[in-house]
């Protein structure tokens, strides 16, 4: 149950990080400029402050992807591979015998110039 969480918590974090990085832009126009309005210096909610948060926004999502990976590497159910190697074990131990010779006849030798 706890791998299924991971899983939406990773498929969420990936969409917010998609969403974040597609705000940005690198020329410092597009959405994020819009945010602050004429672009003077003295905007409370200016361009440079919306591009830091943008900037840690994307670190903090990045972060939390990784960390979210790695840990749900934890969770996966393991529980299935031990049966499969027991089942593997059993079906070896109790397979019938094949029909072989129990010693190899050395002194017969075979012409295979024939």
């Amino acid at each position: 149950m706890s791998y299924f969480l991971f899983l939406i918590l990773i498929i969420i974090v990936s969409v917010l990080l998609i969403l974040v990085i597609m705000v940005q832009n690198p020329k410092g126009g597009g959405l994020s400029s819009s945010f602050g309005g004429g672009g003077g210096s003295q905007n409370l909610g200016g361009v440079q402050n919306t591009t830091n948060f943008l900037d840690k926004s994307t670190w903090a999502l990045a972060i939390a992807l990784f960390a979210l990976i790695l840990l749900s590497n934890f969770a996966i159910p393991r529980n299935n591979v031990v049966d499969l190697r027991s089942e593997t074990e059993g079906i070896i131990n109790n397979r019938d015998v094949l029909d072989t010779p129990e010693t190899l006849d050395t002194d017969k030798v075979i012409d295979s110039s024939n």
